[in-house]
């Protein structure tokens, strides 16, 4: 693809899903998986505060697969590159032993001091996520299972929706990167995980206060139905998407302002302290004294298919 570069500063980013690690095609379907393909590609940009560009889709096909699935695929695809103004502008097709998408998405700012990094966190600077947190892994509990008697119908299509096909919080990365955001990262591993991404790229201690944490509707009745703690789900479950970011205190009115004007909350979860050696972490602090087990998900272990 021959494609005109602005001038300024560009951030590029590359994600993969692959059948039976991120998805089984007996629950999503062709489309949701297109969808989803891209839709986690454009959260690292979003979590750079980028402005979207360019996708490069590399398919890896299954033999079974025929003209008309790849169309479904492709049209996921190309739906939510309308939906965020990106171009999709090239790639390459090739057989596979298991549907394969790897996604290399190309974000611009003005200035390369624009974008937001995982490590300018400082201390006295407020933690602060976007939208609900769990729902992802919840969603994922109620494909492999009939939900609760006690869940509403709209509240268990929710939870499918945020598991099957993710939003990329875009205009909210822009919005808290104006807003002069000094570190933020999406949360696709868990927010557990991620925060001590944040931690160790800043050299800070992320002291986040569990009860703090906006559990998404729904969550603590699928929980309690598989004998699940919803903490667990909404530090540890993984692929929110949504974004966690640190603020100068004084920023985050008007960043919260800014954000319900496209209809994504902002909460405030703790906040980052001075450390140093071991004490540099993401701690998840317990109202009654301790901490929750804090680690995400880790792409190289082995899971059940998503």
């Amino acid at each position: 693809a021959a494609v005109t570069v602005p001038g300024g500063a560009t951030a590029t980013s590359v994600d993969a899903l692959v059948e039976g690690v991120h998805f089984r095609r007996e629950t999503a379907s062709l489309r949701q998986i297109g969808r989803k393909a891209i839709s986690t590609a454009l959260s690292d940009l979003a979590a750079m505060g980028a402005e979207p560009g360019e996708a490069y889709v590399v398919l890896g096909a299954p033999a079974e697969l025929g003209e008309a699935e790849l169309l479904e695929l492709g049209e996921g695809l190309a739906e939510v590159a309308r939906e965020t103004g990106t171009t999709l502008a090239g790639g390459d097709v090739s057989r596979a032993p298991v549907l394969t998408l790897a996604v290399t998405v190309v974000g611009h700012a003005a200035r390369p001091e624009d974008f937001v990094t995982r490590a300018g966190a400082r201390p006295g600077d407020a933690l602060v996520v976007t939208g609900r947190l769990g729902g992802a892994a919840a969603g994922l509990l109620l494909s492999e299972e009939a939900g609760p008697a006690n869940l509403a119908p709209a509240e268990a299509d929710a939870l499918r929706r945020r598991q099957l096909d993710p939003t990329p919080r875009l205009a909210a990365g822009r919005a808290l990167a104006a807003a002069g955001a000094t570190a933020m990262i999406d949360i696709s591993d868990g927010i557990g995980g991620d925060a001590g991404h944040v931690a160790a790229a800043s050299g800070v201690l992320l002291a986040i206060d569990a009860d703090a944490l906006p559990i998404a509707p729904g969550v603590e009745a699928v929980a309690a139905g598989a004998g699940r703690d919803p903490l667990e789900l909404a530090v540890s479950g993984g692929e929110d998407y949504e974004l966690l970011a640190a603020l100068p205190p004084g920023a985050v009115d008007s960043a919260r302002e800014v954000l319900a004007g496209i209809d994504v909350p902002l909460t405030v979860i703790g906040t980052v302290e001075a450390a140093e050696g071991a004490q540099v972490r993401a701690e998840i602090r317990l109202p009654g004294g301790g901490a929750a087990p804090s680690r995400g998900y880790d792409q190289l272990r082995p899971r059940r298919p998503r």
